[in-house]
């Protein structure tokens, strides 16, 4: 069947099943275990259902392009001992290291968005709904998603990590994947807590801190390891869950890139 289906349509489908996938779990898990109860409006939801779509397609095309020449550019830069040395690392080594680099890499694309105003301009639209579900994960600007992304992704091009053809495309792919799959969860509306194991991984609480509209702004900038921001300073989890989420009536002038 799908050979039948024109690439844009078979994108199309396989966002259809991902959604059905992420909403039986967790709109029940948001209703069974909901930090508060909110009623999410059908104008809301499908303004929200109609940007996973576009956020899905188009910043992926766009890197897609941009990514794929310059792949194309660093295998003619890049000493080929380094591309060989890198290509032969097992999946088992490169994908955790991969998720690391890019981690750092979206850490500091995520913190710069906070503190650069021509960023922050597109940054702020992730930042405007003052409650939170696991939708908000993709109400997003375009722009703000593609800059991120190119944070993260670009180092790992620059050491050979990441390339051109298929076989070169796979760890960048899972990279992506998993990081996106688990922005759903950290933004939605669950109250629970993983005890130890949030020194690890980030959590709902852990992220619920970044989008609150109080005092300390600017917090929590990773997506996936909170260790990062143990080390650049930014960490904040408290016992408690913020008061309020949304855009601040301040300036965001608390942290320091």
């Amino acid at each position: 069947m799908s050979a039948h289906l024109s690439p844009f349509a078979l994108n199309v489908a396989r966002l259809c099943v991902w959604l059905a996938l992420l909403s039986l779990v967790l709109v029940p898990l948001e209703r069974w275990l909901a930090l508060r109860r909110v009623r999410v409006t059908g104008r809301r939801l499908a303004a929200d259902i109609g940007l996973y779509f576009f956020n899905s397609i188009v910043p992926a095309a766009i890197l897609s392009a941009l990514f794929g020449a310059f792949a194309i550019a660093v295998r003619s830069v890049l000493p080929g001992a380094l591309l060989a040395t890198m290509a032969a690392l097992p999946f088992a080594v490169k994908l955790p290291l991969s998720f690391l680099i890019a981690e750092t890499g979206f850490y500091w694309g995520h913190r710069l968005s906070h503190r650069l105003p021509w960023l922050w301009r597109f940054h702020s639209v992730h930042h405007a709904p003052e409650h939170l579900y696991f939708l908000v994960n993709t109400h997003a600007h375009p722009v703000d998603m593609i800059v991120t992304r190119l944070f993260g992704m670009t180092p790992l091009y620059i050491l050979g990590l990441a390339g051109a053809g298929a076989a070169a495309s796979g760890v960048p792919a899972a990279v992506i994947v998993l990081g996106t799959a688990w922005g759903f969860v950290i933004h939605s509306n669950l109250r629970v807590r993983l005890g130890p194991l949030e020194w690890l991984i980030a959590t709902p609480a852990f992220h619920h801190w970044h989008h609150t509209s109080l005092a300390p702004l600017d917090r929590n900038f990773a997506s996936t390891l909170p260790l990062l921001d143990r080390v650049f300073g930014t960490h904040h989890l408290p016992a408690h869950w913020p008061a309020s989420y949304g855009l601040a009536d301040t300036l965001r002038n608390d942290a320091t890139p």
